[in-house]
């Protein structure tokens, strides 16, 4: 007797690819994929390579992406949660600079992504995208953090190269170069 899983002719079914409708990193996109596809996966499959994949059980923080403006694991979110969301990546993080003479302007550097460079807060790149990520959306709902908020905004996140002194040290010089006021990048 057939079940929801098999048609009448006895084979099973297979999965139907479906269209998600989103925002990534300030553009309409309709990404196509498998309804519970990890939306890590999606991600990167569209070209966006910076989300990275470190642990596959949301213990790392690796693959965090921002999803209507909450820190997440792209690793457990199915591709269909993403529906009418906005996403935004590491490769949507540093801004445009029109000031540069060019028509497509050219792209900046956000003050976490300086600091990390600056202060030795990116070491092997693996946690880096992430760190950036939870550092940012960390300094748009708290522009002065505690250095408690800091640790607390961090902890999601899991660095084997650098004992993270230096990535705390990063947040806390990018909270310097970040002017208090500032619109944050979406």
């Amino acid at each position: 007797m057939p079940d929801a899983r098999t048609p009448e002719s006895g084979t099973p079914s297979e999965a139907r690819k479906i269209r998600v409708q989103c925002e990534v990193n300030g553009r309409a996109v309709t990404l196509e994929s498998y309804p519970m596809a990890r939306l890590l996966d999606v991600l990167r499959e569209a070209g966006l390579t910076g989300t990275k994949e470190g642990c596959g059980e949301g213990e790392c923080g690796a693959c965090s992406i921002e999803l209507d403006g909450a820190l997440v694991n792209s690793c457990l979110v199915p591709a269909l949660q993403a529906e009418g969301a906005k996403i935004r990546t590491i490769e949507g993080v540093a801004g445009r600079d029109s000031s540069c003479g060019d028509d497509l302007g050219s792209e900046r550097l956000h003050a976490v992504q300086q600091a990390f460079l600056t202060y030795g807060g990116a070491q092997c790149g693996i946690c880096t995208p992430g760190m950036i990520l939870a550092a940012v959306n960390l300094l748009e709902r708290h522009p002065e953090p505690s250095e408690a908020q800091i640790r607390e905004g961090l902890s999601g996140n899991l660095c084997r190269c650098t004992g993270y002194s230096k990535i705390f040290d990063s947040v806390v010089a990018a909270c310097r170069l970040t002017p208090p006021n500032a619109e944050p990048l979406r």
